[in-house]
């Protein structure tokens, strides 16, 4: 694996998802170079989900937003980190934008995929496998491994880190109470497209079957899923609880570490709540359960397999959307089932 321990950059990706199926990179990295330093260049919203990452020293905030070039901040970022000593990159992103700081720092190796035509930027350009390397995280992966070696078996799932008083913070500014009973977790949202979001009305009448039962429904979302979590909790009633634009990333972090009981859409949540080792019921329309899948041991993950899904549209190019309008309730009921007869492993 080149240098035996050193210091290594990570440049992280962009997507809560992606961030979270990264730290099994890091985990990998850790069992096979323990006393490896491992900080991150990625957008400054991810630091929370980094402070959660035991194996992460440090974060670096991207100083060019999503998509632009900025030349002149990433050669200033890059003059400052070559002060740092990182004996490694490794890149997660694809594009040549994601290229260009490590090269700016002069890190002497710099491994990742090609890309988009990368030589020269890279110095350890790995080909990419699409049929041994089908999944997100098995590329992340095999970027901290050397050329030829195996994927670790099982590869480590990632495991987000909670404080006890971040818990009791995060519901004290939103003047909550931490309830009694369980609580259910629903996650409407998908930044992606609406090719990704099971019906309203059926994560409604979800939180009715629990509400019913004694439970506490909240609703998870930024500031652009309210319109989606308003409509759930209308038709769910008043006990449920919005916090669909209310919570920063870290604060949702910490409360949906209370949740009994996740219900998602395929997002940066639902890989959330796997991280947090939640009972998940997982629901996948345009996408691949094979390519994005939760990294965690006791998910349902609900895809119909139609012939023309994963179609990966934002929007279903024929109008229909049944890879979620048939994904019933009763289908997702019966998999809460399975769930609850199965033991919760921890």
């Amino acid at each position: 694996m080149g240098v035996a321990n050193g210091k290594i950059l990570v440049v992280g990706p962009s997507w809560v998802g992606d961030m979270i199926m990264a730290q099994s990179l890091f985990m990998t990295i850790k069992q096979h170079r323990p006393q490896a330093r491992i900080d991150v260049l990625a957008p400054g919203w991810t630091r929370p989900l980094l402070e959660r990452m035991p194996e992460v020293t440090d974060s670096i905030a991207m100083p060019v937003g999503h998509g632009k070039l900025d030349l002149k901040s990433r050669y200033r970022l890059g003059r400052q980190l070559r002060e740092c000593g990182y004996d490694q990159a490794i890149l997660l992103p694809n594009s040549l934008k994601s290229a260009l700081i490590p090269w700016f720092a002069r890190i002497p190796r710099r491994s990742g995929f090609l890309g988009e035509m990368r030589w020269g930027l890279l110095n350890d350009v790995r080909p990419l496998d699409k049929s041994r390397l089908s999944m997100t995280v098995q590329r992340f992966v095999a970027l901290g491994l050397s050329d030829d070696a195996a994927l670790p078996a099982p590869i480590p799932q990632p495991k987000l880190q909670v404080d006890p008083q971040c818990v009791d913070s995060a519901l004290g500014r939103l003047q909550m109470e931490k309830p009694q009973a369980p609580i259910l977790a629903l996650c409407p949202g998908a930044e992606y497209g609406p090719a990704k979001r099971w019906p309203s009305d059926y994560f409604a009448q979800i939180a009715r079957d629990k509400l019913k039962q004694g439970w506490v429904v909240w609703v998870f979302g930024s500031e652009k899923d309210k319109p989606v979590a308003d409509a759930i909790c209308d038709a769910a009633g008043t006990e449920c609880i919005n916090l669909a634009g209310c919570t920063r990333l870290d604060e949702a972090i910490d409360l949906m570490s209370l949740a009994e009981l996740v219900i998602s859409n395929d997002s940066g949540l639902m890989h959330l709540a796997a991280a947090l080792d939640k009972k998940l019921v997982a629901l996948y329309g345009s996408s691949d359960i094979g390519f994005t899948p939760p990294l965690c041991d006791h998910a349902e993950v609900l895809s119909l397999n139609l012939d023309c899904s994963p179609c990966f549209k934002r929007e279903c190019p024929l109008g229909h959307m049944r890879c979620l309008n048939d994904l019933t309730p009763t289908i997702v009921r019966d998999a809460i089932n399975r769930l609850d007869s199965g033991p919760l492993a921890h």
